[in-house]
């Protein structure tokens, strides 16, 4: 498998990262950590024209038709800057409407999704259980032409100004997806305070929330866990921006930072403390680009290549992020620095979508045998 990036995707990591850093600057970021809006719409209305809301849509329906490399490589840059809005979940609900939604449903929808007039998203764990097929609890019965849905969702981002939301329950005792518009009936949204402050979740009650059946996406075997793996991998992207921005900041402080007049970046315990972030990160970085490379090449070893992915991003990010904060000593635990951020932001990324252990558990399924690959 060729790593190296095409003239096109090097093109859009760069101007994705020019972007943010003329427009969403940790400064700003600061700015807004108390606002009420989810989403800055200027941020939002700059990456729309740069192409980040339609990446997975196709160009019948007003995206540009590409993979999810490309996709990594904008969310991967949304970790480095801790950026807010819901660029990840919106991606991920637009592919399942792509993929799985009735002709009528993919014209509505992909449209607004693609040119960032509107955005959707996932409403899929619960409170308590894993995030995975076999924690889901809410649940879909049929009457006349609809559907009612009811219970509860958890860490759903940016869930009050989202025009759809995708809900995930048991139908039957299976799971599938419904497109439910956010201003339903019976559909409440809550604010969640969570260790992340540059992101906005929200828990979502449903009570009998009445649905059309049209609204259901296809539910082939393995879509759901195709979706899953998708997240899994933008995630463990995303993640991997944010390790690799605390690298950084650790490396411009040890060089600055004098104690018995030398630079502590000089002292061997440093040194190596700082080699073993940047291996971390380095196997994250080549973890996440196989495992998007391999989803566009429907790679068959694609499931298994997110699930290593997730489980390791999410077992060093706790890592790099506290060595990162211990390099810092007692600077990175004031509120002025930046440094707080983005350890909120690794440290809420190595759950989202799953922790390490769900990862690992369901690639030893996969390697036995037991578990949906595709």
């Amino acid at each position: 498998m060729d790593f190296e990036l095409t003239d096109e995707q090097a093109l859009l990591r760069e101007a994705s990262r020019d972007l943010l850093t003329d427009r969403a600057p940790v400064s700003v970021l600061r700015t807004q950590l108390d606002d009420d809006a989810e989403v800055d719409p200027t941020l939002w209305r700059l990456a729309g024209d740069l192409g980040w809301t339609g990446l997975l849509i196709g160009e019948e329906h007003g995206g540009s038709g590409q993979g999810l490399i490309e996709a990594a490589l904008v969310a991967e840059e949304t970790g480095r800057a801790v950026a807010r809005g819901p660029f990840l979940p919106a991606l991920l609900v637009a592919r399942a409407v792509d993929r799985g939604g009735a002709e009528e449903l993919r014209t509505e929808v992909l449209p607004a999704l693609a040119d960032g007039s509107a955005w959707a998203t996932w409403a899929f764990a619960e409170p308590g259980r894993p995030w995975s097929p076999e924690g889901l609890g809410t649940t879909v019965r049929a009457e006349g032409n609809d559907v009612l849905l009811t219970g509860t969702k958890t860490a759903v981002q940016d869930a009050d100004g989202a025009r759809w939301l995708l809900v995930t329950a048991l139908e039957r005792g299976e799971p599938v997806s419904y497109l439910v518009d956010r201003d339903s009936a019976g559909l409440t949204v809550r604010r969640q305070r969570t260790l992340d402050l540059t992101r906005t979740f929200a828990e979502v009650r449903l009570d009998d929330v009445r649905v059309p059946s049209s609204r259901r996406l296809d539910g082939a075997p393995g879509a759901l866990h195709r979706l899953l793996d998708d997240a899994a991998v933008l995630s463990a992207a995303q993640t991997l921006g944010t390790l690799e921005r605390l690298l950084e900041l650790t490396v411009e402080y040890v060089k600055v930072r004098v104690q018995f007049g030398r630079s502590i970046g000089s002292f061997q315990a440093v040194k190596q403390a700082v080699a073993t972030m940047a291996m971390q990160v380095q196997g994250a970085r080549a973890a996440t680009y196989y495992a998007a490379m391999a989803a566009d090449a429907d790679a068959e070893d694609a499931a298994r290549a997110a699930c290593v992915a997730a489980s390791y991003t999410s077992a060093v990010a706790g890592d790099v992020a506290g060595s990162a904060l211990q390099l810092h000593g007692g600077i990175g635990f004031t509120w002025e620095h930046d440094l707080h951020l983005f350890l909120r932001r690794a440290k809420a990324d190595a759950v989202l979508q799953g922790d390490a252990a769900l990862h690992r558990s369901r690639l030893v399924d996969l390697l036995t045998g037991q578990s949906v690959a595709s």
